[in-house]
């Protein structure tokens, strides 16, 4: 059922866009991976979903399992979580997943935003600090329609795949909140990245322009 998943995602649900990947290469072939990612559509997990070449297992908010798609979301093993809510069963759940060498991949906004990573969820950070994995930054451009503007005819859509960020090792909560930052500032610097590398500037003056 995940490589249905899968082949349901790389066939239908990018069809609808002009996808462009960057940097496949820095996504770790084997061993246990935490993806991380900035999160503006509906859209943006599945079309993650059949990007990665291997089984990959998403904590996706608990509304979403609900009639055949819920069905359909337990079959290919994604996890639901209930937002704000103390909710580790999910969490424990893809610790089993991560430590068996698979790929797990967060929001870390723990809800669709403007793709700027305000704020970060504690989740992603203690998922790697726990379970030893890769914490990959992916960040996406273009799935979101900016508002006011009409439906897109085949939009592009840009995907930028990081470098693993390395995390505090420090105990306890403090080490954690540190890591939990150390995840949001790498995946605003790689969105600033992508930005630059679609508008063709140097990431400096893009970051420039964000601040």
């Amino acid at each position: 059922m995940h490589r249905l998943g899968w082949w349901i995602s790389r066939l239908f649900v990018r069809l609808p866009y002009r996808v462009r990947m960057h940097r496949t290469d820095r996504v770790p072939r084997t061993g246990g991976v935490v993806v991380v990612a900035n999160h503006t559509s509906l859209v943006d997990g599945p079309l993650l979903y059949g990007m990665f070449g291997r089984n990959t297992v998403f904590l996706i908010k608990a509304e979403m399992f609900r009639g055949p798609l819920g069905w359909f979301l337990r079959k290919i093993g994604q996890l639901g979580v209930r937002r704000g809510e103390a909710d580790r069963a999910p969490l424990l759940a893809a610790l089993r997943v991560l430590r068996a060498g698979g790929l797990v991949g967060v929001f870390p906004e723990g809800t669709r935003g403007t793709g700027a990573v305000d704020s970060a969820q504690n989740g992603a950070a203690w998922l790697a600090r726990s379970s030893g994995a890769v914490l990959l930054p992916v960040a996406c451009r273009g799935t979101g329609r900016p508002a006011g503007r009409r439906r897109r005819l085949m939009p592009r859509v840009d995907v930028l795949f990081g470098e693993p960020i390395a995390l505090s090792s420090a105990k306890g909560r403090a080490g954690l909140v540190a890591a939990t930052e150390q995840v949001r500032t790498g995946l605003v610097d790689l969105i600033a990245e992508l930005d630059a590398l679609i508008a063709d500037q140097p990431v400096d003056d893009v970051r420039g322009k964000q601040a």
